[in-house]
């Protein structure tokens, strides 16, 4: 069996692990959840390929999409450009620059913005030449959303025998 990469946010996280099966991820909701968005913000990303789903995608009327783990620290980071003020033209330059810059440790880097720009940094000198600078007015570091999503998604249950939501509650009490 050959194994593929997926074409979005594997490029993003250029760590050599392809995920083995696809049927394990995070549902849709779990993910908005854990991010601190709606389902409908959660949607839009998707279908606009600002952030995909890299375990599922949506496959037609009914279809759940999967988010991995590396997919919600993504999201997490735009959600959190977006509270800053950074439009989301800026964004969408943020996480095509990570995707073809293909960084292996995000843990490592820290976006720093003067609110026009976002600068990406892999080095303490870079930070420190953008403070120098007088250009640096936030800064977020990677490392820290990752470890703040694997706490939430610890904490919310992900239990797939219960429903997450109305519609797949009652798409479980069809099947029953």
């Amino acid at each position: 069996m050959e194994l593929e990469p997926r074409p979005t946010e594997e490029m993003l996280f250029s760590d050599g692990l392809l995920e083995l099966d696809d049927n394990s991820g995070y549902r849709g909701t779990v993910a908005a959840n854990a991010v601190g968005i709606t389902y409908r913000q959660l949607d839009y990303w998707a279908r606009t390929d600002l952030v995909s789903p890299s375990v599922r995608g949506a496959q037609g009327s009914g279809s759940q999409r999967l988010y991995g783990f590396k997919d919600i620290i993504v999201l997490k980071l735009v959600k959190n450009l977006l509270d800053t003020g950074i439009s989301m033209q800026q964004i969408r330059a943020v996480v095509n620059e990570l995707r073809a810059s293909g960084i292996s440790d995000l843990a490592a880097v820290t976006l720093m913005s003067d609110g026009a720009t976002v600068y990406l940094c892999t080095s303490q000198n870079e930070i420190i030449d953008i403070l120098n600078g007088g250009q640096g007015v936030f800064g977020i570091a990677v490392g820290t959303i990752m470890r703040e999503v694997e706490s939430t998604l610890i904490n919310i249950d992900t239990d797939p025998a219960e429903p997450l939501d109305e519609l797949a509650a009652r798409r479980a009490s069809r099947a029953s």
